[in-house]
């Protein structure tokens, strides 16, 4: 079961990794032969853009040709809402549901609305993400650094935020984009870890800026690109495949400390198609998605998969951690002073 007091990242040294017992493939190979016969599954995402989940669905459906996904994509809050919807009405539609507030993970299973499942790619997830992970019910799939983003075509480099409270500063007002606590559990996350570190008076003055909230970590990346505004926080993943694009988009790890946002994937209960479900669950454990996770400046989640070229090592970084539980506390609080204070 998994430590909720853990912090959400550690960086603890990354021991060697479980190997795969010898009868896995055979496992695996009658699982894929019954995920076949469902044809198809339904994945509720939150941790990638539209575009990249569709992307990773018809990799998957290369993998396992005859084997659909269908994508259901929003914000971490938007899609737990509309699987308890789901719930509630008993009207299961989501066969993997992936999230970016850690917290939702014990929520479900304490109601029991979590498959009991143990895929064998589990054990290759690196000791952090292992650790983070509650074995049998849901693992980590996705982890992202969140920190500070610049328009590069409006900002010089030597002009550009060093640290959170940069975005403070009134030469900014106007000018930055943020997501909202409320649809993104990415945001919902870093405003609580940056709540704990400044005390909510920080984002009292942020507010005098007048900054441009939207729902999505992604909508900050999209509005700086655009060059409608010009600073905000983003998740690396977002960033790291705009500037693949040629996007004018420089990236800023804070002095003051960047939060991983961990994201979190499991088999609802009743899935309606839980054989796919568990083979889906299994690849987005394995050494190809954990490649084109990477490949987009994601951690990597496996041993033997290299993070990025152009990105620093997260040890070398500052990390500003909250643990489980103060995620699961602390971001409804959070949703609630940031209605009060700007408005939305």
């Amino acid at each position: 079961m998994i430590d909720r007091r853990q912090t959400v990242f550690g960086l603890g040294a990354l021991g060697a990794v479980a190997m795969m017992p010898r009868d896995a493939k055979a496992d695996l190979a009658a699982l894929e032969g019954a995920a076949r016969k469902e044809a198809t599954l339904t994945w509720y995402v939150a941790q990638h853009d539209a575009e990249r989940a569709e992307a990773i669905a018809k990799q998957f459906t290369a993998d396992y040709p005859g084997i659909a996904v269908s994508v259901i994509r929003t914000t971490g809050q938007v899609a737990f809402q509309r699987l308890t919807m789901d719930i509630k009405n008993h009207t299961p539609q989501c066969d993997v549901f992936s999230t970016t507030d850690i917290s939702h993970m014990p929520v479900l299973k304490e109601k029991h609305e979590l498959t009991s499942y143990t895929p064998e790619n589990a054990a290759a997830l690196l000791p952090p993400f292992a650790r983070l992970s509650d074995p049998g019910y849901s693992y980590i799939t996705n982890a992202s650094r969140y920190f500070l983003i610049y328009n590069t075509q409006k900002v010089p480099a030597a002009e550009a935020p060093k640290a959170w409270t940069d975005l403070l500063d009134p030469k900014w007002k106007g000018k930055v984009a943020l997501g909202h606590p409320a649809f993104s559990g990415c945001t919902g996350t870093l405003v609580a870890t940056l709540r704990k570190q400044y005390g909510w008076e920080f984002f009292e003055k942020l507010a005098k800026n007048n900054p441009r909230v939207g729902r999505s970590a992604v909508d900050p990346v999209t509005l700086i690109t655009a060059g409608e505004c010009l600073i905000g926080p983003a998740s690396a993943t977002s960033v790291y495949s705009g500037i693949d694009k040629g996007n004018p988009l420089g990236p800023v790890h804070p002095t003051d400390g960047l939060v991983v946002c961990i994201a979190p994937s499991a088999i609802p209960a009743n899935a309606p198609h839980p054989n796919a479900a568990r083979l889906f669950m299994e690849w987005l454990l394995g050494e190809h998605y954990s490649r084109m996770v990477t490949s987009d400046g994601g951690e990597p989640l496996r041993a033997g998969v290299n993070p990025r070229k152009d990105e620093p090592l997260l040890s070398t970084q500052k990390i500003l951690q909250l643990t489980v539980d103060e995620i699961r506390k602390d971001v409804p609080e959070v949703i609630e002073q940031w209605r009060d204070t700007f408005g939305s």
